[in-house]
């Protein structure tokens, strides 16, 4: 998940990184530096593209965006009790607002978009840069334990990364990490 963004910014699609934000992306690409990443792929939401740009810059690659994993489209406007609407979204797959996407939307495109990544890069170690509604609903996929509660939890974790290992398709193992590198 990305790195903290200017909340300031309304502008979802072009929202930017503080300079927190800019600065851990250095943190970014130095967990990454030693996991042999064939591979960088991004939302094309600037914030997730920008987390990721400063590894694939240091490592010579370029960043290939993938627009089915950008975050979730919540409605045409701010919505105030934000706890409250994930709450109801969570607890039914299929609740949305007029104008925006339920979470079995965003799950499904977000977890084609893995599956059509991981058959093109088979074999391969991948770093994906993504949002948090977005990741937490793949990792959801996976793991029916990740839920509401959890995805509170690292709501406030910026950059929140998800280390996920697959074979034949199958994910084998879910790992989470902080900032500091601690599992979660």
């Amino acid at each position: 998940r990305h790195a903290e963004p200017d909340y300031n910014d309304l502008d979802a699609v072009n929202r930017a990184l503080t300079e927190k934000g800019r600065g851990d992306t250095y943190h970014v690409a130095n967990f990454l530096k030693d996991k042999e990443i064939s591979a960088v792929i991004s939302s094309p939401y600037q914030r997730s593209f920008d987390t990721v740009a400063t590894f694939a810059h240091q490592m010579g690659m370029e960043v290939e965006t993938v627009y089915d994993l950008r975050e979730r489209k919540i409605c045409d406007t701010y919505v105030d009790d934000f706890p409250g609407f994930a709450e109801a979204q969570w607890a039914d797959f299929n609740y949305k607002l007029e104008t925006g996407e339920s979470l079995g939307e965003v799950q499904e495109r977000n977890v084609n978009a893995l599956k059509d990544i991981l058959n093109r890069y088979e074999g391969k170690n991948i770093a994906i840069g993504t949002h948090g509604t977005a990741l937490s609903t793949i990792v959801n996929y996976y793991d029916k334990s990740f839920g509401y509660e959890q995805f509170m939890k690292i709501r406030r974790v910026l950059p929140w990364i998800v280390v996920m290992t697959f074979e034949n398709g199958e994910c084998k193992g879910v790992e989470q990490y902080r900032l500091n590198w601690e599992k979660m």
